[in-house]
């Protein structure tokens, strides 16, 4: 392995699935600015949206994850594309 290649500020951070609150802490160098407390030592907080917990093919389930409205502006287009199609 060549020398000086790699990072060597490794620290602990907490990752935070958003769609289900679940978090964990491992190792990174990531940079964050927002920070959270757990069992009173405080970590940089790294937000995410799907992790192992929530994603449908750990779970076995299909579940929507939509966190930008992604799929409602979507449902709101076809709608209106259906709209137009009844007036003809």
């Amino acid at each position: 392995m060549k020398k000086g290649i790699h990072p060597t500020d490794y620290r602990l951070v907490c990752f935070k699935d958003m769609s289900n609150e679940y978090t964990f802490i491992t190792k990174s160098t990531v940079n964050t600015k927002d920070n959270i407390e757990l069992e009173g030592v405080t970590y940089p907080l790294v937000k995410i949206e799907i992790s192992n917990t929530s994603h449908p093919f750990y779970t076995g389930k299909m579940k929507l994850v939509d966190t930008a409205g992604r799929v409602d502006k979507f449902r709101n287009r076809y709608q209106k594309h259906l709209d137009k199609k009844d007036t003809k």
